[in-house]
């Protein structure tokens, strides 16, 4: 478990092997997200959100419709593909 201290500036130091593991660099802006018992630190998005309408034009595809269970049928096989 990683530690660190609370500066007299409210300043923490994220340690070395978290920053290297998310690829955080100086200068990184960062989201504080109050969790109750604590906070959660996120990186800012450089996009704003979005939600599937404002993007399903984008998602152009050329063919016969799928049915769901066209859909089901492919996502059981993408897991059971990855888990065997």
């Amino acid at each position: 478990m990683n530690t660190t201290r609370l500066s007299s500036k409210g300043q923490v130091i994220i340690p070395k092997s978290l920053r290297t593991a998310h690829h955080w660099e100086a200068g990184q802006e960062l989201v504080v997200v109050d969790t109750g018992d604590g906070i959660l630190l996120k990186p800012k998005t450089p996009f704003s959100e979005t939600d599937i309408s404002e993007v399903a034009a984008c998602l152009k595809y050329k063919g016969e419709p799928k049915s769901i269970d066209d859909m089901n049928a492919a996502i059981q096989k993408g897991i059971k593909d990855k888990f065997q």
